[in-house]
C-alpha cells in the first residue's frame, strides 16, 4: 500500500530549483524589453549610429548582470526556505515505530510528535493531544495558536475549515501534550505533501504571483501603441516619400524613438522610493505594484478587535444568571462564591503553559487572570492538558475552598461555532463537568429554556448598547463515573447540549486612541469605512459611533433576513436602533427614501447569508449603506470584499492576518498589523499596530500614482519633442547628431525622469482621487496640445534662425548626418534642449497628492543647473562652428 502511495503522491519536497546562470541569461534576453533593446541596438548600428548603441549595449549589460545576481540570489535564499528535511518517526500499520526520512511522508501516514515539538514537514490532521504552533510565517500573527484533535465523525476533511485541528507544514511546533497510547506525544496524520501543503501554496504564490488587474498598465500599453500607429503614420506621409529614403529603416527607427529604452525602469523609480519611505514608516510590503493600486481605494474595511480597538479586553463585570433571574453584578470574578460560575470562568479556555509562562489569547488570560486561579501542569500520575488551582485558602471570598480542576479535554473556539467548550474532572476524581463559552445568542440556544433568566435579550442588549464584549458561560454534569482517560471519547455534539446557563461575563474593549483621527481623516477626505467584526451587533453599533463611523445626527437600521424554513418563507426586515421610533416597516421605508434621512445600515452575518441567498436584488441597495457588519465569519468577510469589488468599489481590507486572511487575500489592497516584515496574508504589514497607517498608504498610494502618470506623460512627450526635432530637420535634409542624440537620451532625460519620482506625498488626503486612465480626454487633450506648443516653438525657432542676416544654409544636395553641422540643427537642437526641462516642471504634479516641486531638492537642483548651463554650452558649441555668428548679451 505505501508503494503505490509514495508512487501517486512522490517525495515529501518542496522543490525550488536554482538554475544555472546561463539559463538565467538566456531567459533574461527573452524577456519583451531586452528583445526591444536587442533590436534597437542592431537597427541603429545600421543606421551607424554607434555611441549611442555601445552606451545602451553597457547599460543592458550592467542591467542583466545586476538582475541575474539578484533572481538567483532570490532563487536561493527561496530555495532554502522552501526546502525542509528531518527526520521524523512514524507509525505503521503494524504498530511498530519507525524514524524515516520527511522525503518519505505520504498522505495517510500516522505521525508521532514528540514533546518538545518540531518544524512540521508535511500538512497533518491532529488525533490526539495537544500542540501549540507558531504560525506567524503563514499568518504574521506574533501570538502561539493551540491546536487540539480533529472531532470524530465522517465527513470530508478541509485544512481551511479544521484550521484549528491542522498542523501546517513549515510551521514551528513548540510544544506538544500526550494522547492516545503513548501520554508524552501527540499523533496525526498526514493530510498533504510537497506543494500541497500550506507552504507549498505560499511557495507557489511567490513563484507565479497573482497579475494585478489595474486600468493604468492596461492603459499605458494601449498608449504606447496608438502613438507608435500615428507618429508612423504621420512619418511615413509627411517624410519618407519626399525624401526617397529606405523606408524599413526610418520607421523603425521611429519605434525606438516612441518607446524609450528607460520608461520600464522610469515608472518602477516612484514606487520604489514610495515603497522605502514607507519602510522608513514601519510599513513593509511585498508586491511594489500594488502601492499604485492603494491611490485609487474609495473603500476601507477594518476589522474590530486588535485593529479598531485594544487587542487586550479588561474584565468588567460578571452577572449570574438562573431560572430566577440575574444576580447582582459582580465586579470581579475572584469575588464570586466557590461554584460552576467559577469554575466555569477558571477552567474554560485554551491557555497553556510553556516553560512556566502562561500563553493564549489575551481574552483569556485576561478572564483566567481575574478569577485568582493558577494554571498547572501535573495531575497526579495522570497526563491531563492542564490543571486549574484555585488561590490560597485566605484569598477566597468569604474563605471558602475550591478544589483542583483538571481540564482533559478541549473544544476551541471556531468562528462558524462561535463558541468553545471543555470537559473537566475535580482533582478527587469524585465529578465531572462540561463547561462552554461564546456568543450568548449561541450559549442561549444550547441550554435547556427553564434555565435561561427571563429577561436576558434585554440585559444584553443593555450590556451591548455601552460597548461592552458579552461573553455567555453555561455548563453541565456529566458521568460520575466518567474517569480521566475514558473523556477522550466524549463529542463534541454530545457535550454541548442540554446545557445550564451560568450567567454573563462582560469585557470592555476600548478604542485604539489613533482610531477616530483616523476614521475622520478618511471621511473628509470622501472616502468610505466599513466594519466586518465576528462581535455582537450592538457593541459593533457602539465601537463604530465611538471612533467615528457612525456620528451621533446619523441614524442606524438594522437589517434582518430570516431564511426559507418549512414553517416560513424568507424575509427581509428594517428596524430602528431606537426601539420606542422603530415604527412600522412602511413608514421605516419612507424615512429611509426621504432626502437629508441620514442612516447607515448594520446587518449580522446570518442576515446577509440570507440576503445574498434570498434577496440579490436587495444586496447592492444594502452594500451602499451598510456601515456595520456584525457576527461575520472569516468566509463571510471575504464574500463581503467580493461583493463591494462588484459595485466598482476598489478596496482594502485591514485586520490582524490570522482571522482575516481570506479578506485580506480578496481586497484589492490588504493591510496586515503584525510586528512580522511580511505576512502572507496581505501585500502590506504594518509593525506599528493600529490603523494609522491606512492614511499613509494611501497618501503614498496617490503620491505614486501621480508620479507613474508623470513619468509616462513625460516619456510621452520626451518622445515626442524629439519625434519633432526629427520630423522637421528630416524635412531639410538634416537630422541630429549620434552626440546630439545621446545627450538628450541618457544625461538630461534620464536623470530628470528618475528624480521625478523623489518627491514625496502630501501632508493630508484630499476629497478628489486621482485619475487611473492614461486615456482620459483631460489626459490625452494635454498631450496634445502640448505637442503643437512644441511643434511650434520647433518650427518658429527654425523660422527666426533662417531669417536672420548671418544665416548660412545647408547643402541641400547632401542627406542626413553627412550634412552636419548647420545652422537648422543648432536652432532646433537649442530650443528642444529647453523644452525638455520646460516640460519636466510641467508634467511635475505637486498639491493635492503630492508636495510642491520645490520640496524634491535633487529635481530642483538638476533643472536649475541645466538651465544655467545649457545657454553656455550652445553659445560655446555656435562660436566654434560659425565664428561669423555674433551673441547679444543677456542684459
Amino acid at each position: 500500500m505505501y508503494y503505490f502511495r509514495s508512487r501517486i503522491y512522490g517525495p515529501n519536497l518542496i522543490d525550488v530549483p536554482v538554475k544555472p546562470y546561463m539559463q538565467l541569461l538566456f531567459e533574461e534576453v527573452l524577456n519583451p524589453f531586452y528583445v526591444f533593446q536587442v533590436f534597437s541596438i542592431i537597427l541603429w548600428s545600421i543606421d551607424d549610429y554607434y555611441v549611442y548603441a555601445i552606451c545602451i549595449f553597457i547599460l543592458s549589460i550592467i542591467s542583466i548582470s545586476i538582475s541575474l545576481y539578484e533572481t538567483r540570489k532570490q532563487s536561493v535564499i527561496l530555495h532554502n526556505m522552501a526546502r525542509l528535511v528531518t527526520n521524523v518517526t512514524i507509525r505503521r500499520n503494524s504498530g511498530v515505530e519507525e524514524c524515516v526520512n520527511s522525503l518519505e511522508l505520504v498522505p495517510g501516514d500516522c505521525l508521532i510528535i514528540p514533546q518538545e515539538g518540531l518544524l512540521l514537514p508535511c500538512d497533518a490532521a491532529l488525533l490526539a493531544g495537544e500542540c501549540l504552533v507558531n504560525e506567524s510565517m503563514l499568518t504574521g500573527e506574533s501570538l502561539p495558536v493551540l491546536k487540539t484533535p480533529l472531532l470524530a465523525g465522517e465527513r470530508k476533511f478541509s485544512s481551511e475549515s479544521e484550521r484549528r485541528h491542522t498542523l501546517f507544514c513549515g510551521t514551528q511546533l513548540i510544544q506538544a501534550k500526550g494522547g492516545g497510547l503513548r501520554g508524552d506525544c501527540a499523533i496525526a496524520v498526514v493530510t498533504s505533501t510537497g506543494f500541497f501543503t500550506a507552504k507549498g501554496n505560499l511557495v507557489s504564490s511567490i513563484l507565479y504571483p497573482q497579475p494585478i488587474n489595474f486600468r493604468f498598465y492596461r492603459d499605458a500599453a494601449i498608449f504606447l501603441i496608438i502613438l507608435a500607429a500615428v507618429i508612423g503614420t504621420i512619418y511615413s506621409i509627411v517624410v519618407l516619400f519626399r525624401a526617397k529614403v529606405s523606408l524599413v529603416i526610418r520607421s523603425l527607427d521611429i519605434v525606438t524613438i516612441v518607446v524609450p529604452p528607460a520608461l520600464p525602469a522610469a515608472l518602477t523609480a516612484g514606487t520604489i522610493y514610495a515603497q522605502n519611505r514607507l519602510k522608513r514608516h514601519g510599513v513593509f510590503c511585498i508586491s511594489p505594484p500594488r502601492i499604485n493600486v492603494f491611490g485609487k481605494v474609495s473603500l476601507c474595511c477594518f476589522d474590530k478587535t486588535g485593529t479598531l480597538t485594544e487587542e487586550g479586553l479588561d474584565v468588567w463585570g460578571v452577572m449570574e444568571g438562573g431560572p430566577t433571574g440575574f444576580s447582582e453584578l459582580v465586579p470581579e470574578p475572584r469575588l464570586l462564591l466557590p461554584g460552576p460560575m467559577l469554575s466555569g470562568l477558571a477552567c474554560c479556555h485554551t491557555v497553556t503553559l510553556l516553560r512556566g509562562q502562561t500563553l493564549g489569547e489575551p481574552l483569556e488570560l485576561k478572564m483566567v487572570e481575574s478569577t485568582g486561579w493558577v494554571l498547572d501542569a501535573e495531575f497526579g500520575h495522570h497526563k491531563v492538558l492542564a490543571v486549574m488551582r484555585p488561590p490560597a485558602p485566605h484569598l477566597q471570598a468569604q474563605g471558602s475552598i475550591s478544589e483542583a480542576v483538571a481540564i482533559v479535554q478541549r473544544f476551541p473556539f471556531s468562528s462558524a461555532l462561535q463558541r468553545m467548550s471543555v470537559v473537566t474532572v475535580a482533582c478527587e476524581g469524585r465529578s465531572a463537568f462540561a463547561f462552554i463559552k461564546g456568543s450568548p445568542e449561541m450559549v442561549v440556544s444550547l441550554c435547556r429554556a427553564e434555565t435561561v433568566p427571563e429577561h436576558f435579550s434585554s440585559k444584553l442588549h443593555s450590556f451591548s448598547s455601552e460597548g461592552l464584549r458579552v461573553l455567555a458561560l453555561g455548563y453541565k454534569p456529566l458521568d460520575s463515573k466518567l474517569h480521566v482517560n475514558a473523556t477522550v471519547f466524549v463529542h463534541r455534539e454530545e457535550v454541548e447540549k442540554d446545557m445550564q446557563f451560568l450567567g454573563l461575563l462582560m469585557m470592555k474593549n476600548l478604542v485604539k486612541p489613533e482610531s477616530a483621527n483616523v476614521i475622520n481623516t478618511l471621511r473628509l477626505a470622501h472616502l468610505r469605512s466599513v466594519m466586518a467584526t465576528g462581535d455582537n451587533i450592538l457593541t459593533a453599533v457602539n465601537v463604530a459611533k465611538s471612533c467615528g463611523m457612525i456620528l451621533s445626527k446619523e441614524k442606524v437600521i438594522f437589517v434582518n433576513a430570516t431564511p426559507h424554513t418549512d414553517e416560513s418563507r424568507p424575509t427581509l426586515m428594517f428596524s430602528l436602533e431606537d426601539e420606542e421610533a422603530s415604527g412600522t416597516q412602511s413608514s421605516i421605508i419612507t424615512q429611509v427614501g426621504r432626502s437629508g434621512f441620514d442612516y447607515h445600515l448594520a446587518i449580522e452575518g446570518k442576515s446577509f447569508a440570507s440576503l445574498c441567498e434570498h434577496f440579490p436584488e436587495y444586496l447592492p441597495k444594502v452594500l451602499m449603506r451598510a456601515t456595520v457588519f456584525a457576527r461575520m465569519l472569516p468566509d463571510q468577510k471575504t464574500q463581503l470584499v467580493k461583493e463591494f469589488q462588484k459595485l466598482n468599489y476598489r478596496v482594502s481590507m485591514c485586520g490582524d492576518g490570522a482571522n482575516d486572511c481570506g479578506a485580506l487575500q480578496a481586497a484589492d489592497v490588504g493591510v496586515s498589523l503584525s510586528e512580522a516584515e511580511a505576512s502572507v496574508a496581505s501585500t502590506f504589514t504594518s509593525k506599528t499596530e493600529n490603523i494609522s497607517c491606512v492614511p499613509l498608504l494611501i497618501r503614498e498610494g496617490r503620491c505614486s500614482l501621480v508620479t507613474s502618470f508623470s513619468v509616462f506623460r513625460y516619456m510621452a512627450l520626451y518622445s515626442l519633442i524629439q519625434f519633432c526635432s526629427v520630423l522637421i530637420l528630416y524635412t531639410m535634409h538634416t537630422t541630429l547628431g549620434d552626440w546630439q542624440f545621446l545627450f538628450f537620451d541618457l544625461p538630461l532625460v534620464t536623470l530628470l525622469v528618475f528624480v521625478m519620482g523623489k518627491g514625496g506625498p502630501s501632508n493630508e488626503l484630499h476629497p478628489c482621487r486621482p485619475p487611473a486612465s492614461l486615456l482620459s480626454l483631460p489626459v490625452l487633450a494635454s498631450i496634445f496640445l502640448h505637442t503643437c506648443m512644441i511643434f511650434l516653438g520647433q518650427l518658429g525657432a527654425l523660422l527666426i534662425t533662417t531669417s536672420q542676416d548671418w544665416y548660412i544654409p545647408l547643402n541641400s544636395t547632401v542627406f542626413g548626418k553627412e550634412n552636419l553641422p548647420n545652422m537648422e540643427n543648432f536652432s532646433v537642437f537649442g530650443l528642444s534642449g529647453f523644452q525638455y526641462i520646460i516640460i519636466a516642471v510641467v508634467v511635475t504634479k505637486g498639491y493635492p497628492h503630492k508636495k510642491p516641486l520645490y520640496y524634491n531638492g535633487k529635481l530642483a537642483k538638476i533643472i536649475y543647473a541645466s538651465s544655467a548651463e545649457l545657454p553656455k554650452g550652445w553659445e560655446t558649441l555656435l562660436l566654434s562652428r560659425y565664428p561669423c555668428v555674433h551673441v547679444l548679451p543677456a542684459d
